[in-house]
């Protein structure tokens, strides 16, 4: 289903499903980095969690998968925030301020939020399996940011230029919150990621077409 179709109101036991998901999530997340992936089993994060282990199997495959809905969460709030531009508004100026917008916290919640990312991100450096998630993660936002950009640039959009955007915007992202995370030259603790991110996206999407109308 499109980002952009509106869809039915989720019922109230796929709400208490999704948030067992993300409290399990938060638990891995918090686990990892602390103790690091070695450090931590499926039973370590059902305890932290509050459910039972066969509760964390009945929703996830391993530990490290876990962490997708706290991942995924942040990616589809971008998503419905791109959604929401006003009409007319130029395609470059709406990728750029939902970009920024979506790695600026709004609230103590949002910052603990994205610090938790940071925290995960730099637990996931010796972690195969958990960077696998990292990056299934963008794969999947990405393809539905798609449809997102598609229905913000119009039925007159080239497909390759959408699908250039989408991949773009989203490794904005993901490098700049990997940037920040590893406190790379020019991406460390004195830059913030949403400051990165805009960088990123104006130096990789500096000759597209489709984001100069």
């Amino acid at each position: 289903m499109s980002d952009t179709t509106p869809s039915r109101a989720p019922s109230l036991t796929e709400r208490r499903k999704a948030a067992t998901q993300l409290d399990i999530a938060r638990a891995a997340v918090e686990l990892f980095t602390e103790r690091g992936p070695d450090g931590t089993t499926a039973e370590d994060i059902a305890l932290r969690a509050g459910v039972a282990l066969r509760t964390f199997y009945r929703y996830f495959r391993s530990k490290q998968d876990a962490v997708a809905p706290l991942l995924a969460g942040g990616a589809d709030r971008w998503r419905a925030d791109l959604a929401a531009t006003a009409p007319g508004t130029p395609l470059a100026d709406a990728l750029e301020r939902s970009v920024a917008a979506s790695l600026t916290p709004a609230d103590a919640e949002a910052e603990e939020e994205l610090l938790r990312t940071r925290g995960l991100l730099r637990a996931a450096a010796d972690d195969p399996a958990l960077r696998a998630v990292w990056y299934r993660v963008n794969q999947e936002s990405e393809e539905r940011l798609r449809e997102v950009l598609a229905g913000l640039a119009g039925p007159g959009a080239d497909p390759l230029g959408v699908r250039l955007a989408a991949a773009a915007a989203t490794d904005a992202i993901r490098l700049a919150l990997e940037s920040w995370a590893e406190g790379e030259p020019g991406g460390g603790d004195g830059d913030g990621p949403a400051s990165l991110a805009v960088r990123c996206l104006r130096e990789l999407t500096g000759g597209m077409d489709l984001l100069r109308t």
